[in-house]
């Protein structure tokens, strides 16, 4: 009789340990608290890249090694495990990158959102997202009058993201001729380039943000300036409480929480 109730024990246990959870869900257990998303069939890739990872474990131990308030907290770097106090972080990730899937206005950053990191488009102009770092978004309530700076900021980044795709094409070109000296022809490879971009600026889609987005980040909140810009992948269904109260963690000046906030292990929906 002992035995069964040890093994009923143990089975009980291993219930509590292992949350029952759908396909799509992953459950982030942290020492602040649980936070309970639910990724997006939308973005297969990332979708399928972050349960993989969650499920060998990639995640587990790891920190929120990037916290701002009113913005968002990021994890995913691999060399936050055990990192020493004070170490500068966000470097790391699993060796490879993952094509964009950006589905703008139809994913977008509203409070609770979880977007992928990225590097930035002067060196990564296909906005591809990091293979591991991830952030989850805090974010803040905005008004009309804060609408035209968020729309004026992304017509800025739209440009600037064209600028640097277009460049793209003639990287190799243009090294040649400052190698070679010639600096005639770089100028006018730089004009041609110039007037594609304003091209294709005027070509662009004008950014708005919909009414009905506006709405979601003037009662719920978010970071609209990021919009078509990130993917975004999932979002938090339970614990937004949570990431509220590692928001409000007091970081370094490199935004790292003065103490740990840890990942102690994530699950995932079978």
């Amino acid at each position: 009789m002992n035995k069964v109730v040890a093994l009923l024990a143990v089975a009980l246990l291993f219930a509590s340990c292992s949350p029952r959870l759908k396909p799509n869900q992953v459950l982030f257990k942290t020492n602040k608290g649980d936070i309970l998303i639910e990724l997006y069939d939308e973005t297969p890739k990332h979708r399928d890249n972050f349960k993989k990872l969650a499920s060998e474990g990639f995640y587990d131990q790891l920190l929120f090694h990037r916290v701002i308030k009113e913005f968002m907290i990021q994890g995913g770097d691999p060399e936050s495990k055990g990192a020493e106090a004070g170490k500068q972080l966000g470097n790391g990730g699993p060796g490879y990158t993952i094509d964009a899937e950006i589905d703008f206005p139809k994913l977008f950053h509203k409070k609770g959102a979880l977007a992928a990191a990225r590097m930035g488009d002067n060196v990564n102009p296909e906005k591809k997202s990091s293979g591991s770092q991830f952030y989850i978004v805090q974010g803040k309530t905005f008004t009309d009058e804060e609408f035209v700076k968020v729309e004026n900021r992304l017509k800025s980044m739209q440009r600037q993201g064209i600028f640097y795709q277009t460049l793209e094409g003639y990287k190799d070109t243009l090294m040649s001729l400052r190698q070679a000296g010639d600096q005639q022809a770089v100028m006018d490879m730089q004009m041609k380039i110039n007037e594609l971009v304003e091209e294709k600026v005027a070509a662009a889609p004008d950014v708005t943000i919909p009414e009905n987005i506006k709405e979601v980040y003037r009662t719920i909140g978010g970071v609209p300036h990021l919009d078509g810009n990130y993917t975004v992948f999932g979002e938090v269904i339970e614990g937004l409480d949570i990431v509220d109260s590692i928001a409000a963690v007091e970081c370094d000046n490199n935004d790292r929480p003065i103490e740990d906030v840890v990942i102690e292990k994530v699950f995932t929906g079978k």
